[in-house]
């Protein structure tokens, strides 16, 4: 059975690349959520294996809503995604609780390699 994956950006085209390479390599987008209430929300609704979190979005950002998850489900499985190669951020993600961290503009090879490693 496919890994179920929520994908959480503010950007409708990021999360339209996200979908369309993983829909490509056979992981199954349950849904999508455009900022950090709503991943929550969707979180709680669709119970995905993994979620791509993005960073820096309205309303609240992707580290706020990974300590929130986090806090309902220890072992959740989350890869934030950012723009921002700022060392500060991939530090607090992966200190909230985030297993790997990808760079804009994706590689697909890398996103792939870093859902297919925190799914084990």
């Amino acid at each position: 059975m496919a890994s179920k994956i929520l994908i959480v950006d503010d950007a409708a085209f990021m999360r339209m690349m996200i979908k369309d390479i993983l829909t490509k390599n056979g992981f199954e987008v349950v849904g999508e959520a455009q900022d950090g209430n709503q991943a929550i929300e969707k979180y709680k609704e669709l119970n995905p294996d993994l979620i791509t979190m993005d960073i820096t979005m309205p309303e609240m950002d992707g580290i706020t809503a990974l300590k929130e998850i986090k806090g309902m489900d220890p072992n959740v499985k989350i890869i934030m995604c950012s723009a921002m190669g700022q060392q500060a951020m991939v530090i607090d993600a992966i200190q909230a609780g985030a297993k790997d961290f990808i760079v804009k503009p994706f590689q697909a090879d890398r996103v792939l390699e870093a859902i297919k490693k925190a799914l084990g």
